[in-house]
């Protein structure tokens, strides 16, 4: 069963990718949905990752015990922690949450409404048309959210750090700036354009084969936040096996 839903996941990914008729319908839906991915979850994205990075470095602050061991490693390990792993894969995973459900069910009550049935009759690639704005957004704006969330991961770091006493500021900044790989932002931008595809695609993939009604449309919408979240996590490990 697994195999078939692969199968039509790859031949609704042929029909999106299919040329679009008219191209200024099309800019026009994705700067829309721009605002709605980008726009839109950058309060959410920024609250969450600011206080993530102030936690994980009170964590790791409490686990260094040593008096051998500098603080500015603190710095350090929070940083490529947030950039390799927290930020790319936390942001994605709240987006799954956000962004995944409000696409599937979008797409489902179009679908028990007939509205999809309607735009095929009128001649029109409805797959192309409703979901391919949506992945062009998410490819483009998640990298974005992905960045805002490093920088404010590592800035949240330094205020929970300083202000708890757990680092000084002169060490924390010490550890961020020292032995810095840019390498690992590239990894960390590839997981992002990974994790944007597979958030506005597996969504948009649910709900546009749910069949029944309002209960179904509910049930297509809580898989796609479900298989999204997993297919992110297994991309995690692929990507980072792969890269790193």
């Amino acid at each position: 069963m697994n195999f078939t839903n692969f199968g039509k996941y790859i031949l609704l990914l042929k029909a999106v990718f299919r040329k679009p008729e008219k191209m200024s319908i099309y800019s026009k839906a994705i700067f829309k949905q721009m605002d709605f991915i980008g726009v839109g979850s950058l309060g959410l994205i920024s609250i969450i990752s600011t206080f993530i990075g102030a936690v994980m470095t009170l964590q790791i602050a409490f686990q260094l015990v040593s008096d051998f061991i500098p603080k500015t490693i603190i710095g350090s390990v929070n940083r490529d922690s947030s950039i390799l792993e927290l930020s790319p894969t936390i942001t994605a995973i709240v987006l799954a949450g956000k962004i995944g459900s409000a696409i599937s069910s979008e797409i489902g009550t179009m679908r028990v409404t007939e509205q999809i049935d309607a735009l095929e009759i009128m001649g029109i690639n409805s797959p192309g048309y409703l979901i391919l704005p949506k992945i062009l957004a998410g490819i483009t704006m998640v990298p974005m959210l992905v960045t805002v969330s490093m920088f404010l991961s590592i800035f949240g770091g330094y205020l929970g750090g300083t202000l708890s006493g757990a680092v000084s500021p002169a060490d924390y900044i010490l550890g961020i700036t020292t032995d810095f790989n840019p390498y690992t932002i590239v990894v960390s931008l590839t997981k992002a354009f990974v994790f944007g595809f597979i958030i506005t695609s597996v969504p948009a993939y649910e709900g546009f084969y749910v069949k029944g009604g309002a209960l179904e449309v509910a049930q297509a919408s809580t898989r796609a936040v479900v298989v999204s979240c997993i297919s992110i996590l297994a991309c995690d490990y692929i990507i980072t096996q792969l890269l790193l």
